[in-house]
């Protein structure tokens, strides 16, 4: 089964075609243009090279967030259109999910840390179990990172984009539990999106194309201000 997934969360655009769980492409544009600028190149350039058509692909695998709203807003439409003009079934996964997948195998606790602007994260903890199989041991959730750290009390590895932003904060306050992994793994991959949306899709787990949307945790800004006016 051929899988492509897709990462619009961060500002670092993913897509990434699997087949039956190997990888055969990934791809990743960490620069300042718009994800409605690049995704449809990006999918284009990623089924291209890996001598794929839209047909071939068996199912889309989209990154649901919590994450940027507008990059959210822009993949989710995208499967949604590839979805409806070719058939095939969809299925959503969480991208903190993806980021800590991203880690190996481990004893340690693991917190992927999204920046969520003002001056919070968004986050979850996770934790290898029995198999290797990995366990979300939290809500998915908002914090301040003065808030996150109080909850940590033992070996712990962060990543995602939100250690750009904290990760001197991380280690002043945990000094000698807070562990980072390599930068590449701070951001999303197309493949392991594909993967865990390869995992669904295999059990019949797939979204409703025409209801599904990103997850969003905290309201927009607009949807906050409309909510000010609209409170008395």
């Amino acid at each position: 089964m051929k899988v492509l997934g897709i990462d619009t969360s961060t500002s670092c655009g993913a897509v990434g075609l699997i087949d039956d769980g190997e990888v055969l492409s990934d791809y990743f544009l960490n620069i300042p243009v718009t994800h409605s600028e690049r995704l449809l190149g990006a999918i284009e350039f990623v089924l291209r090279e890996a001598r794929c058509s839209l047909g071939d692909v068996d199912g889309w695998a989209i990154s649901l967030g919590p994450g940027s709203f507008t990059g959210l807003r822009i993949g989710v439409s995208t499967v949604k259109g590839l979805a409806f003009a070719t058939g095939k079934p969809v299925a959503g996964v969480a991208t903190l999910d993806v980021l800590a997948s991203q880690v190996s195998p481990t004893s340690y606790l693991i917190c992927p840390i999204l920046d969520a602007r003002k001056k919070e994260v968004y986050t979850a903890f996770y934790r290898y179990g029995e198999g290797d199989f990995l366990g979300r041991q939290s809500d998915y959730q908002a914090l301040r990172p003065e808030d996150l750290v109080k909850k940590i009390k033992e070996q712990t590895i962060f990543l995602g984009d939100g250690v750009r932003t904290y990760r001197d904060f991380l280690l002043h306050s945990l000094p000698s539990l807070a562990t980072f992994p390599a930068a590449p793994l701070h951001v999303p991959h197309g493949s392991m999106v594909a993967k865990l949306g390869f995992e669904l899709l295999k059990k019949g787990e797939h979204l409703n194309v025409s209801t599904f949307s990103p997850i969003y945790i905290r309201p927009s800004e607009a949807e906050m201000k409309w909510q000010e006016t609209h409170s008395d």
